[in-house]
């Protein structure tokens, strides 16, 4: 897949390319409706015999306009989410970047000064996307404005449990310590890629070596407790169970969250590499324990759990289920 950043206005270096069909959108998460929306573009483009592209913008337009709070986390940092374009089947990536300058362009700009240059013959929007200033535009305008040279195509919501799929109902299911249901929403489990970074050693001392993994990006965290994950490096996939929280039983004062992972089976030198981690099934709460006996017995009886999740998963997974 090609990947182009882009900045307004288009400069004249800018690589126009070729007619194409355009999935325009944030799409963090890339979950089932933005999958939607993406897949539609790709297969219009292929019927059409032309390039199939999607636009995303960056950094978060929520950063730019001020909004601030939770919601500038990502589910899919660029990174994640380019690599899940590039599985979708997308020819071509266009990073916009979301600056003060682009965020004040009205939304016939954008179709004129954007959309036009680049040979969008086709666009694929979701049922509530918005454009151009204070998001004055809307599909039905976009459609409007753009008819001369592009068809636009707009995709109703997406529908799990009579609920439209969204980035905030998945961000929220993470927060509650719901992997399984922002599985169902995303397609797939939700997943975390750092680097493994050296600890304080102590999981070793107690019979439970673990990997601490430093998230490479600000990703929507998830509820503080224990959890059944899977982990790939080094291109295999190993089960354990991870401790994402403050070490209260050890600590005090510890405000950001560590990524604490016992892996089973596994006895390799992994420090520096990157690792991706799929969250499972929340097992319990983290919560302080009177003694260190206490807590290695509590990590036993978590470890045989999570043992029986990710056999189950992997399972699945084997007979082609969630988790691609």
């Amino acid at each position: 897949m090609e990947r182009i950043s882009l900045t307004y206005p288009l400069s004249k270096e800018t690589p126009l390319g070729s007619p194409q069909v355009l999935a325009i959108g944030h799409f963090d998460g890339v979950h089932l409706g933005h999958q939607k929306v993406i897949s539609t573009a790709v297969a219009k483009a292929r019927a059409a015999g032309l390039r199939s592209a999607v636009m995303t913008f960056s950094p978060h337009p929520r950063e730019v306009l001020g909004q601030g709070g939770q919601n500038t986390s990502s589910l899919t940092p660029l990174a994640d989410k380019l690599d899940r374009f590039a599985e979708l089947g997308v020819d071509t990536a266009y990073i916009f970047r979301f600056d003060a300058a682009f965020a004040a362009i009205s939304p016939v700009q954008f179709v004129e000064e954007v959309l036009r240059p680049l040979k969008v013959r086709g666009a694929v929007v979701g049922f509530d996307f918005s454009f151009g200033h204070r998001g004055e535009g809307n599909p039905q305008m976009l459609s409007e404005l753009g008819e001369s040279f592009m068809e636009v195509d707009i995709v109703e919501p997406y529908e799990i449990d009579d609920a439209k799929v969204s980035s905030t109902r998945i961000r929220e299911a993470i927060a509650a310590g719901e992997p399984e249901t922002a599985a169902l929403l995303l397609g797939r489990s939700y997943r975390i890629t750092g680097t493994v970074e050296h600890g304080d050693g102590r999981g070793r001392t107690i019979g439970f070596p673990t990997a601490n993994v430093s998230p490479n990006s600000n990703y929507a965290l998830p509820r503080l407790g224990v959890y059944a994950v899977v982990l790939h490096v080094k291109g295999k996939v190993h089960g354990g169970v991870m401790n994402v929280g403050v070490k209260p039983t050890f600590e005090t004062g510890l405000t950001h969250p560590t990524f604490e992972i016992h892996i089973f089976d596994f006895d390799e030198d992994i420090y520096g590499q990157q690792v991706q981690v799929e969250l499972l099934h929340f097992i319990r709460a983290e919560r302080k324990f009177a003694s260190v006996q206490q807590l290695i017995e509590q990590i036993g009886a978590d470890s045989q759990q999570a043992r029986q999740l990710v056999e189950s998963f992997l399972q699945r997974l084997s007979a082609g289920g969630l988790g691609q």
